[in-house]
């Protein structure tokens, strides 16, 4: 019942801190004129958070794998809540401090994704677990997505940016998820599911929809997968993942080119869906190859590196290609659009990269199964070894 509670809020929590990271990139327009930034300068706002993200993550990861992990997640939680609220009540003179607050909202994220995973790890066993993971990552496209729907919606009707913040719905919910935390997460020891288990075993409405659905589909897709052949194959997770991002990627590249059709909402959807299909399993994969007292660690470098090669430098690298392309044929009103066009592609040549990189794991994923459960052979009382050092 704990269990369940804490997966409660674990979804609350995580889909509200991606309502708020897509409320805040569908405004950025907004932002930027109110400031009167920079292109270049309305980028770091989203930069800013993530570099805080992905430095602060491993911090975050070394105490999860040596302190009470309930607490460290709250602390976090209540940080965050906190931050998001202030961010709107910044004003023309003071975008500094929204640049601060969105630094200190990546304290509290940071100490909370480097951990949940870990936790759900020693709550729940076998192809429970699986779905678990499952459902807690599912949560981060509907996060996203509703985080489109609802902060152009706001926007678009209030026109004033501050109100996609004013909304409260971030720190209402922020708050539901730290009671459910405090009242009934249960802290378990570290390997406890392997000691004591089984084992291991308006034009953004729509893009906001398809972030939900696909990330709903594609996510139970990959789960269901990986439970129906891991029996027969060791390997499939991996195989999974590689599937997913290769098929990817020619309904990536066919949607970036027919953006100005309706047929792009169908490639869309396909490839989004196609990539969300790595999410949960992927999730599993780093669980069942880590030793449980560097799970949170591992969590940490694995949170790190999906935001330093992806999309800490991305928006800026997209953004510097297009203005690149669009300074060789600035007269042409349509050329800013397709100069956006052309750089948008460097995203599917990296999903490509990133399936041939799964093909390899395939090969070594049973050897590193293998060899958790033979640690866990020779230390079964995982967290207890760690309160002795």
């Amino acid at each position: 019942m704990c269990g369940d509670m804490y997966m409660l809020g674990s979804r609350v929590c995580v889909c509200v801190c991606n309502m708020q990271h897509e409320c805040l990139c569908c405004v950025l327009p907004n932002i930027q004129a109110y400031f009167h930034l920079s292109d270049g300068t309305a980028a770091l706002l989203q930069t800013v958070f993530i570099c805080s993200f992905l430095l602060l993550a491993p911090v975050f990861g070394y105490l999860g794998d040596r302190y009470n992990r309930k607490y460290i997640m709250i602390a976090g939680l209540i940080m965050w809540t906190l931050t998001s609220f202030c961010c709107s009540f910044i004003t023309e003179s003071y975008f500094w401090a929204l640049m601060l607050l969105r630094a200190l909202v990546g304290i509290g994220e940071a100490s909370y994704t480097t951990i949940a995973p870990t936790l759900i790890a020693d709550l729940f066993t076998g192809a429970r677990r699986s779905i678990m993971i499952c459902a807690f990552y599912i949560l981060i496209p509907v996060g996203s997505g509703l985080g489109f729907i609802i902060g152009a919606g706001v926007a678009s009707q209030t026109g004033d940016w501050h109100w996609a913040f004013r909304v409260r719905i971030n720190p209402i919910f922020g708050l539901v998820g730290i009671a459910l935390l405090f009242f009934f997460c249960p802290n378990p020891p570290r390997g406890a599911a392997e000691t004591q288990g089984e084992g291991p075993a308006a034009e953004l409405l729509p893009g906001g929809l398809v972030t939900i659905v696909t990330g709903v589909l594609g996510g139970s897709i990959g789960t269901l997968l990986s439970r129906s052949f891991r029996d027969r194959l060791p390997h499939v997770d991996p195989l999974i993942c590689a599937v997913g991002l290769l098929a990817s990627v020619p309904c990536l590249i066919a949607s970036i080119f027919t953006a100005s059709t309706s047929i792009a909402t169908v490639f869309a959807f396909l490839g989004q869906a196609l990539v969300a299909m790595n999410w949960a399993v992927m999730a599993d994969i780093l669980l069942y190859i880590v030793i449980p007292n560097r799970r949170s660690t591992a969590e940490a470098l694995q949170v790190m590196f999906i935001h330093l090669l992806g999309d800490c430098g991305s928006p800026y690298i997209v953004g510097a290609i297009s203005d690149a392309i669009y300074s060789s044929n600035p007269e042409t009103s349509a050329w800013s659009f397709h100069s956006l066009q052309y750089s948008i592609t460097i995203c599917p040549a990296v999903g490509f990269i990133g399936g041939l990189f799964y093909l390899v794991a395939a090969f070594y994923i049973n050897d590193d199964r293998k060899a958790v459960l033979q640690f866990l052979e020779v230390e079964p009382s995982v967290d207890q070894s760690i309160q002795k050092t």
